[in-house]
């Protein structure tokens, strides 16, 4: 999904970030488009990244509020 300013959502950018890796583990195509997927992966990692660093902040912002200090791991899956 695209909003206003033209930029991908996080899950937008991920399932993007997925498809590209798909074609590049499946092979068949020539070095021009590998290294122009891979440049756009790039872009769409860093872009998910940030996306994710911004989502961690604002946690930390408001457990403040709510008066926790102290970020807690979710349990793992197993």
């Amino acid at each position: 999904m695209v909003t206003k300013r033209n930029k991908l959502d996080f899950e937008a950018a991920l399932a993007e970030l997925e498809t590209l890796v798909s074609q590049m583990e499946q092979g068949g195509i020539n070095l021009e488009e590998s290294l122009r997927l891979y440049e756009r992966g790039i872009k769409l990692a860093s872009l998910c990244q940030e996306a994710l660093s911004n989502a961690e902040q604002k946690i930390q912002i408001l457990q403040e509020k709510q008066g926790k200090d102290q970020i807690n791991d979710f349990p793992k899956e197993q």
